[in-house]
């Protein structure tokens, strides 16, 4: 597997990045045309039909899911507001890559590449940003030097270490597994599941006298809760099953209007078609819910 000095000594910008700006090399109050011109550039560079270097994939899906949250507008504000806090939690980590779930994309870096280039790696410009001479000449002796260091690093790693230093590494580990098992001993199963559970047996489907919210028990369930302890566990539980209905809907809404963005950004004709057929399903639920609510 061959590659440039060039192409590693950009993995490894990618991966120094502490926010998506820095990825894309743009400044914060970048247009749209920026971001899709930095954009254009870095996918060629770093697509892994053309970047074969140690990195170069994550660098590849890193550039596109920070591309994808800065070219939508609601997700850019709520990154601009918030995105700062999360970075300096991840500075220093091993992970780079990984940077915000909270600000991660609903299309994938594969269907941004697509909506560029329509599914391919193009070959008839393929320099078109980049310099040729340099991005096609292989240098050999820098391959061997860097071959040298991750040989190095490699053996560093594998290098037994003495059993002291390797219980101390391990402890956390260690207090992690005796804390799960004493907390597992300790918990009780809850009295209901809003899915079906066979490993904690519930079982039983049941509905909510109120809403008709469907959940799961146990075959004890009746025995324990009559009355007006039903009554509240119920409410209980169709509280927690309209927080779920919530956050599924807003998922949904998120995922619709990425697609929607990008259609509209690139005149994408086909992203336009995915977003229109996407079905809020967990938003007509609330919907429904909110009905029965207020005809009740």
């Amino acid at each position: 597997m061959t590659y440039t000095a060039e192409q590693l000594d950009g993995v490894r910008r990618i991966k120094r990045c502490r926010n998506y700006y820095e990825i894309l090399g743009v400044e914060r109050d970048a247009s749209e045309e920026d971001l899709k011109k930095a954009y254009r550039k870095l996918a060629l560079k770093f697509h892994p039909d053309k970047n074969r270097a140690p990195g170069a994939t994550e660098a590849f899906k890193a550039i596109g899911n920070a591309f994808a949250v800065l070219s939508n507008p609601e997700k850019r504000l709520r990154y601009d507001e918030f995105g700062s806090d999360q970075e300096h939690v991840s500075t220093g980590q091993a992970r780079h890559y990984n940077y915000y779930t909270e600000f991660e994309a609903d299309i994938t870096p594969e269907e941004i590449f697509n909506v560029f280039f329509g599914g391919h790696f193009p070959t008839g410009n393929i320099h078109m940003f980049s310099n040729v001479a340099r991005d096609a000449h292989y240098y050999p002796r820098s391959h061997r030097n860097e071959r040298a260091w991750t040989q190095e690093q490699e053996e560093e790693e594998n290098r037994p270490q003495n059993s002291y230093s390797a219980f101390i590494q391990l402890m956390p580990v260690f207090i992690i597994i005796i804390v799960s098992v004493i907390t597992q001993l300790m918990a009780t199963n809850p009295p209901y599941s809003l899915f079906y559970k066979s490993s904690i047996g519930h079982v039983i489907s049941r509905e909510t006298e109120n809403l008709q919210v469907p959940y799961y028990v146990d075959k004890n369930f009746e025995k324990n809760y009559q009355g007006a302890e039903l009554q509240e566990l119920e409410k209980t539980v169709e509280k927690d099953y309209i927080d779920y209905i919530q956050t599924s809907c807003w998922k949904e809404k998120q995922q619709k209007s990425d697609l929607s963005n990008l259609a509209k950004l690139y005149r994408d004709e086909r992203l336009k078609q995915k977003a229109e057929s996407l079905k809020l399903e967990h938003c007509e639920k609330l919907s429904s819910l909110i009905g029965m609510h207020k005809g009740g």
